[in-house]
């Protein structure tokens, strides 16, 4: 299991680090917000501890910005004890709170749990099925019919964050955000390109896509199960 810590208090980063190694964690630390959506864009994780209170972006901020394409399990870390606080931060999308000063032993306790609980969903989420596209996000592997599709990395996640996300209409803006991060310094067609790219690979017919649409003036999305509405 993979963890993330997030915390602007480098000792109590530390201190994180060696006592979930010791159990047998992997974990990664940074210490301000962007540099925490650096990481995950680059990695993936089991689980996040994420403090509230963080220089650069906020953990209310990140933590929105990770909710928009990802269920890993998250729990803050506060100063502050007030229940507003706590509402808030389950509102933005957190799994468990723990307010500072803690002991270590309870933090263990609650990743224990989480991950007991996550990991059976986790399993069957890393696996998406729609018509003749079968994609499993854990393994990476992307199959049509039978037979393996070897896509780019990058083909790779803007096929599993539209698949994720079954008709939802996604800018150009918003993919290239999401998919190559905020300080890509590409051209935004290269989000068409990766798009024809996939219709080439995975469609039928990629001229008469099927499944990865358009919304004329909008932007892309992948065709929901249920909709029967034109390319």
């Amino acid at each position: 299991m993979r963890i993330l810590v997030v915390d602007d208090e480098k000792l109590l980063v530390k201190g994180i680090k060696f006592n979930l190694e010791n159990d047998g964690y992997e974990v990664d630390g940074a210490y301000d917000g962007g540099a925490a959506l650096a990481m995950l864009r680059e990695n993936t994780y089991d689980l996040i501890i994420l403090d509230l209170m963080l220089p650069v972006l906020d953990g209310l901020s990140v933590c929105r910005k990770i909710r928009e394409t990802s269920n890993v399990p998250i729990i803050m870390l506060t100063a502050k004890s007030e229940g507003s606080d706590k509402l808030i931060g389950f509102e933005y999308g957190a799994d468990d709170y723990l307010t500072k000063p803690f002991d270590i032993l309870e933090l263990k306790a609650r990743i224990r749990v989480i991950l007991r609980r996550t990991g059976s969903e986790k399993n069957r989420e890393s696996l998406l099925s729609v018509g003749h596209i079968r994609v499993d996000s854990l393994q990476r592997t992307v199959y049509t019919g039978d037979v393996a599709v070897e896509l780019t990395a990058k083909e790779f996640d803007l096929l599993v964050m539209l698949m994720k996300n079954q008709g939802r209409v996604f800018s150009r803006e918003n993919l290239l955000n999401s998919v190559w991060g905020y300080e890509y310094p590409g051209d935004i067609r290269t989000v068409d390109v990766h798009i024809r790219r996939l219709r080439e690979k995975l469609e039928m017919d990629d001229a008469n896509p099927e499944y990865i649409l358009t919304k004329w003036g909008v932007g892309y999305y992948f065709k929901a199960q249920e909709d029967k509405a034109g390319k």
